[in-house]
């Protein structure tokens, strides 16, 4: 890399002060946020590190398809687009999720009160609507807590009710490597019911060879208020993908051509297949002071994975499940809250009371992902990525039934709260494929996770705030799918369990620029890590305690002559606290993980900057955005070579024009502009040694949009 990233971080931080005086631009410095105390409050206002994500940052520039373009602006939170859509993006908080070979997990995801994450924790942010956010909420450390099992942190979408008069929007973009997008949708209030209604497809020849995707998504939401004090919100969603699985390459093969893909990812045509719907209902109903909130919801998924396990591993034992994940998931869950307010020693007294339960089954089938004899196990010999004879049968069932409480007291200058949670998370695993055995089972984890915090405001515009919370991370089924890379359950794992604290300073500097920092120490014990990932497929083992401390800061401000700002900087010293020898089974060795060695999947130093212009006369702007991120390791021993540290720029540009009822918007944006080759995510712990995951080049985008209000 010619230019090193901590060159780049001094060029980034010295550009923003260069701009004296203030003008009044389109930058929130205050929102309302509902995430963590469960009611609205002032960000500046909340003990604990929360961003808002605007609708503006969601659609700058954006084809508004990866959860990656607007949460790059985040500090804390890590968002690696794996160019791969077959698994999702990976997207940790303080470290945790950052081993996820697929999907996220160590997070919870919500989308309009309504779970992204499945019971057990794994989620996928790909069914996040961005083309109708209205605003993402996300927040991190100690009071994320409250949300339960695997709340690292907690990322929250709301897309907007309809309301006014009626509109119609279309949107059409259009870039590199053959990616293109459309949008339609419709949205106001007819007879007093709000309405909101979107439909998309994306299409892309991927980056990578062998990485194509195609993705429709379809949205409907009403909202209409039965009573002067309740409101329903009723919500649909689709979501329909078929992707090609790239896989990683090894560090010799990414030097040579990062677009490549190894030979097996080709042999046997390594995708996946996703059918996705879900449908929702939520009521509030307020009482003066006081508020009741239910919500409901149930949904289908389908999906069918085919792996480049190779034919020899699949017929080593009578254990292994074949390379085809084939599932139909039926979930459903439901919660409710009681929020009271009352008047209490000279201040503010909020509770919460809630109960939260959820519950999903699989029927889910393993098969070969080949058809022959599987002699000679070659794919020459036999017809590789197919479905092949049945070698897995069971239904999965898990379900989370938490109960929560939580108060806050706000006075003139203090704001104490806490929270205490109850989770209890049951697995349970019928095996319906009994020729080489019973691997059912069931298992249950259950946890009480206290909350504490308090608010000090120094000044009206200076607020010091300190946090201390339990952690809990049950294991995912995914995670205890496979054990030693075998096909029998690992009932054995351990939820890991986790104590934070937090302190930071949020603070208005003038009138035109907000100040927010956090200061974090993290130690967790039965830390869950890779033993082997290998085609597709991982096992996990419990590791001994980790320590995880760093800092985040935020700094937006207003300038002069309609300049706007933004640096996010995060610095992450995560370890583990103590040595640990594991062995792994492909292939059989022995290794020592040392302490002191750096949790894989994590980035010791990432900033995001960027600097944008608004002419509000012709309503052009443009921005310069810089991304600068460390080295990440790669697998537990830190032996292996680690994905290098990076610094790129991105260009955008674009036009906002009103003409009565008709509001045109076009932009174009380039990525990359000095087209720098680096690794975008790592795949932690790979068995192969394909850890790496390449990123583009120089990338365009060009869109433009159109919406009536009539």
């Amino acid at each position: 890399m010619k230019q090193s990233p901590k060159r780049l971080v001094i060029i980034l931080a010295a550009t923003f002060p260069c701009f004296a005086g203030a003008d009044s631009t389109a930058l929130t410095l205050d929102s309302v946020v509902v995430t963590g105390s469960r009611v609205e409050h002032k960000s500046f206002d909340l003990p604990a590190a929360i961003d808002v994500v605007d609708a503006e940052r969601i659609g700058a520039d954006q084809a508004k398809v990866n959860a990656s373009e607007a949460l790059a602006a985040v500090p804390g939170i890590t968002v690696q687009n794996r160019q791969n859509y077959a698994q999702d993006l990976q997207i940790s908080s303080r470290g945790f999720g950052a081993r996820s070979a697929f999907g996220v997990r160590g997070i919870r995801l919500i989308s309009d009160g309504i779970p992204a994450s499945m019971p057990d924790g794994q989620g996928q942010a790909a069914t996040f609507n961005l083309d109708r956010a209205e605003r993402i909420e996300v927040l991190r450390g100690p009071m994320s807590s409250v949300y339960g099992n695997h709340a690292g942190g907690v990322i929250q979408m709301f897309t907007a009710d309809g309301k006014g008069a009626p509109s119609v929007e279309g949107n059409f973009s259009a870039g590199s490597n053959s990616t293109w997008k459309t949008d339609l949708s419709a949205q106001g209030e007819i007879g007093g019911v709000g309405y909101v209604i979107d439909a998309s497809r994306f299409s892309t020849d991927g980056y990578r060879d062998h990485s194509s995707a195609e993705r429709d998504q379809t949205m409907a939401k009403l909202t209409f208020k039965p009573s002067q004090d309740g409101k329903l919100t009723l919500i649909a969603n689709t979501f329909k993908q078929d992707a090609e699985d790239p896989q990683g390459l090894s560090w010799s093969a990414y030097q040579k051509d990062p677009r490549s893909v190894s030979q097996g990812a080709l042999d046997y045509n390594t995708r996946k297949s996703i059918d996705h719907k879900q449908g929702g209902v939520t009521y509030e109903h307020s009482f003066g002071n006081h508020l009741l909130q239910f919500s409901a919801y149930a949904g289908q998924r389908s999906t069918i994975q085919y792996q480049s396990i190779p034919i020899s591993t699949q017929k080593s034992s009578v254990k292994q499940s074949g390379g085809v994940i084939d599932f139909d998931r039926d979930f459903s869950g439901a919660s409710g809250r009681w929020i009271g307010r009352f008047d209490l020693v000279g201040g503010r007294l909020t509770t919460t009371v809630g109960i939260d339960y959820e519950q999903s089954t699989d029927d889910r089938r393993g098969y070969e992902n080949f058809t022959g004899s599987g002699v000679p196990p070659t794919c020459s010999a036999n017809t590789c990525g197919v479905k092949g004879k049945l070698r897995r049968k069971e239904e999965d069932s898990v379900s989370s039934f938490d109960q929560y409480v939580q108060a806050e007291w706000q006075g003139e200058r203090w704001t104490f709260s806490g929270g205490l949670r109850h989770s209890n998370i049951s697995f349970k695993v019928d095996d319906n494929y009994l020729s080489n055995g019973d691997d059912g089972g069931n298992v249950s984890y259950s946890e009480t996770t206290p909350t504490v915090a308090a608010l000090f405001r120094l000044t009206p515009t200076v607020n010091l705030y300190a946090s201390a919370a339990r952690g809990f991370e049950a294991p995912t089924f995914n995670e205890m799918f496979y054990s030693g890379g075998g096909g029998s359950f690992n009932f054995g794992l351990e939820p890991s369990t986790s104590t934070h604290y937090e302190t930071g300073l949020k603070a208005f500097v003038g009138n035109d620029s907000r100040l927010d920092v956090a200061l974090f120490h993290i130690k967790t014990n039965n830390e869950m890590v890779v033993l082997s990932s290998t085609g597709g497929r991982t096992a996990y083992q419990n590791a001994g305690p980790t320590v995880r401390q760093g800092l985040e800061i935020a700094f937006d401000s207003r300038w002069a002559n309609n300049f706007t700002s933004r640096i996010a900087y995060t610095a992450l010293d995560a370890k583990y606290d103590e040595s640990f020898t594991f062995k792994t089974p492909f292939p059989i060795q022995t290794k020592t993980v040392d302490a002191g060695n750096h949790l894989p999947g994590v980035a010791a130093q990432t900033l995001f900057s960027e600097l944008v212009w608004r002419h509000p006369a012709s309503g052009f702007h443009a921005a310069v955005e810089g991304i600068v991120r460390d080295k990440i390791y790669v697998e537990d021993t830190n032996t292996e070579k680690a994905a290098p540290g990076y610094a790129i720029a991105n260009l955008r540009f674009g036009v906002d024009r009103k003409f009565n009822g008709l509001n045109l918007r076009s932009f174009v944006r380039f990525d990359n502009i000095f087209d720098r080759q680096y690794v975008g995510s790592v795949i932690v712990g790979d068995s192969n040694g394909r850890y790496y995951e390449s990123a583009p080049g120089h990338t365009w985008l060009a869109g433009v949009s159109a919406r009536y209000t009539f």
